[in-house]
């Protein structure tokens, strides 16, 4: 575990990391069998140059055994052979070629393997997949997990929004976009800007939790107001979840925010 609760985290951070001794260990096998195919790959096509130079010095030989044969100088048994030798020189060649291509095979299984092993290697190191917050550390060093458990909890810095439900009347009149203030009950006097990036589409009765002066039988919209990225950036170190705070939402952009309502968070 290389972070702690309460840790921030940039995006591509590595926050833990298991013990791939094994993967390890397998990847430089697959290396060795890597090098051992490319080795074979060299020695196969040496093989074929040395085949095809036998190969062009036989058609050579019998070519001029033709000639002498026309001549008188030289016997049809002897020609005989050099066609048995050139015969014997075009099988060598082709086996020759046959092991070229399963050499090439080899190797590329050998790559294959290795990569695997190392895409094996590179899931041993957990890292944040964005600037976050470590929320909980749901396991220890040196514990065993088993594939898909839960490591830690990250709070995603760059997402933070609160929610809030509205009637009918109002969520009517919301707009994706809509500008809103948030004001925290921990922090009476800072007033966060936001915009609307969510608004349900279907109704539902108000939860329990929530204080509003309607009366709870009404069915309400509920509405995601969500702090500006630029701010959130900006005051990471403070971002805190789950704090309770009243939202405002400005659903007629002609009118303006009241003094006591405008944004006032330090940059």
């Amino acid at each position: 575990m290389l972070v702690e609760e309460g840790d921030l985290v940039q995006a591509g951070q590595p926050v833990a990391r298991m013990d791939t001794r094994d993967v390890n260990s397998n990847l430089e096998k697959a290396l060795s069998h890597a090098r051992e195919a490319a080795n074979a790959l060299t020695e196969s096509k040496a093989n074929v140059g040395q085949s095809k130079a036998e190969n062009l010095l036989a058609q050579q030989q019998i070519e001029r055994t033709r000639k002498l044969l026309a001549d008188g100088y030289a016997t049809r048994e002897k020609l005989d052979q050099r066609q048995q030798i050139l015969s014997s020189s075009d099988a060598a060649l082709r086996a020759a070629n046959a092991r070229v291509g399963a050499a090439e095979q080899a190797l590329a299984a050998a790559q294959q393997e290795v990569a695997y092993f190392k895409i094996m290697n590179g899931d041993g190191t957990l890292v944040s997949p964005r600037p976050a917050r470590v929320e909980y550390r749901l396991v220890n060093t040196g514990e065993v997990v088993g594939a898909g458990a839960r490591i830690m909890t990250l709070i995603d810095l760059t997402n933070v929004y609160m929610t809030v439900f509205l009637p009918t009347t109002e969520a009517g009149k919301v707009t994706i976009g809509s500008e809103g203030r948030m004001v925290l009950d921990a922090l009476p006097n800072l007033v966060v800007p936001g915009h609307v990036t969510f608004v349900s589409p279907t109704s539902q009765f108000t939860p329990k939790t929530v204080e509003t002066k309607s009366e709870r039988d009404k069915l309400m919209f509920r509405v995601k107001v969500r702090v500006d990225p630029e701010i959130l950036a900006a005051h990471q170190s403070q971002v805190r979840t789950g704090l309770p705070g009243v939202s405002y939402i400005r659903l007629d952009p002609a009118t303006d925010w009241p003094d006591r309502l405008k944004a006032n968070v330090p940059p």
